[in-house]
């Protein structure tokens, strides 16, 4: 393996061990864990809105609680930034229901390792539509 494709191999376990982490901090309840993944101006997006940072623990809180079991992403590496994609299903620990979908992921490379910058949900719905959710369906005290 050339030094190149060495550097590749470990790009994509660092992304891989990025996103496993964020998994399972998001499992765990671990708002301080998830929010490390990203870089400080990172967001996260579903529900129609664009989330950053300061907003996460209180989306994370809002979220239902369950297992977020991820699947192998998909990674294109372009120098110190890359985009991706994973598949996601979601298991909800009270009544064990399912949401499925997929991130899209940009990340950078930072001087702590490689962060996400964006992660963007879509749900897969039973009708087989793909979409980022209901508008505003989490609320921030009236705002």
């Amino acid at each position: 393996m050339s030094g190149t494709d060495s550097s590749r191999t470990d790009d994509i376990i660092e992304l891989e061990q990025l996103l496993a982490k964020y998994a399972v901090t998001m499992t765990r309840g671990d708002i301080d864990g998830v929010i490390s993944v990203f870089t400080p101006d990172g967001t996260y997006s579903a529900f129609g809105e664009v989330y950053p940072l300061d907003r996460f623990p209180q989306l994370v809180e809002a979220a239902p609680k369950g297992l977020f079991l991820t699947g192998t992403p998909w990674i294109d590496l372009d120098g110190d930034r890359a985009t991706g994609t994973q598949p996601l299903c979601f298991i909800d620990h009270t009544q064990q229901d399912q949401r499925i979908g997929y991130y899209e992921d940009t990340y950078v490379r930072t001087d702590d390792g490689w962060r996400l910058q964006t992660r963007a949900m879509t749900f897969i719905r039973r009708n087989g539509e793909h979409n980022s959710g209901r508008p505003h369906a989490i609320s921030f005290n009236g705002q």
